[in-house]
């Protein structure tokens, strides 16, 4: 590590649970963020602000002026711009050591699947429930840690699912296809930083996993209620039926 990385991250090399060591094996780390709208703006920021050595960025969608409050890579020089690129441009303005990489299309099942293996951790950022379910049979099929966010009104949502821990359950077995009609925040609206805090835990949770720490959130769900002001965490249990970590039903 030299100089000027050691003063630039000298406040997370203080901390002893991640040191020179962690710090390089986040500088050796990989992570795809899928979705850019609050979740996802927020989590890459922070995930290439801490030295996340390439961060790979996918969205097709391109800056509204409704995305604005919450969505905090844009400006209004934005609008109209795809989301991958704007984001791109702040994120290496913010940290010009970091590689970035970007898909500004809607991935196909193979690609998604491509895009899984290559990366060393997967964040799902998207509002849309069939994806959340191909991104999670994704990193099923790779057994790659999947940090997965939501956030609607005054109400954030996270869990992590690791297919490597044996036993552990995955997001189809929190969610069915019956759960398919979820609402979204277009509809239903958003507090904007609510969206934010959920994307900060998220890269939280997303560099514990390249630094080699253990997380209390695998397997379990924490619900965030804003308005309230209060949080609390619910095992999640795994489905023996569940149709993409199940065991398979003997001859």
């Amino acid at each position: 590590m030299t100089e000027a990385h050691t003063l630039r991250y000298s406040r997370q090399l203080a901390l002893p649970q991640i040191g020179p060591t962690g710090q390089a094996q986040i500088a050796r780390g990989s992570a795809l963020v899928i979705g850019l709208g609050g979740l996802g703006t927020t989590a890459a920021l922070y995930l290439g602000n801490a030295g996340v050595g390439h961060l790979v960025i996918n969205d097709f969608d391109r800056v509204d002026p409704t995305n604005l409050p919450r969505q905090i890579l844009y400006t209004g020089a934005d609008v109209g711009e795809f989301k991958t690129h704007a984001a791109a441009e702040t994120l290496c303005r913010y940290n010009p050591e970091l590689k970035v990489s970007i898909l500004n299309r809607r991935l196909a099942t193979d690609e998604l699947d491509d895009a899984v293996r290559a990366c060393d951790v997967v964040l799902d950022c998207t509002d849309n429930f069939a994806t959340r379910l191909d991104i999670n049979r994704a990193c099923a099929d790779a057994r790659k840690p999947l940090v997965s966010g939501a956030a609607i009104r005054f109400e954030g949502q996270l869990a992590v699912f690791n297919p490597a821990q044996a036993g552990g359950p995955c997001y189809r077995c929190l969610y069915s296809e019956a759960d398919e009609n979820l609402d979204d925040c277009a509809g239903q609206g958003i507090l904007a930083p609510v969206a934010g805090l959920v994307g900060c835990m998220m890269a939280t949770e997303a560099i514990k996993v390249l630094a080699g720490l253990n997380s209390d959130l695998v397997g379990r769900l924490w619900v965030y209620d804003g308005l309230a002001g209060t949080s609390r965490s619910i095992g999640i249990a795994p489905d023996p039926a569940c149709p993409v970590c199940g065991k398979p039903p003997k001859p």
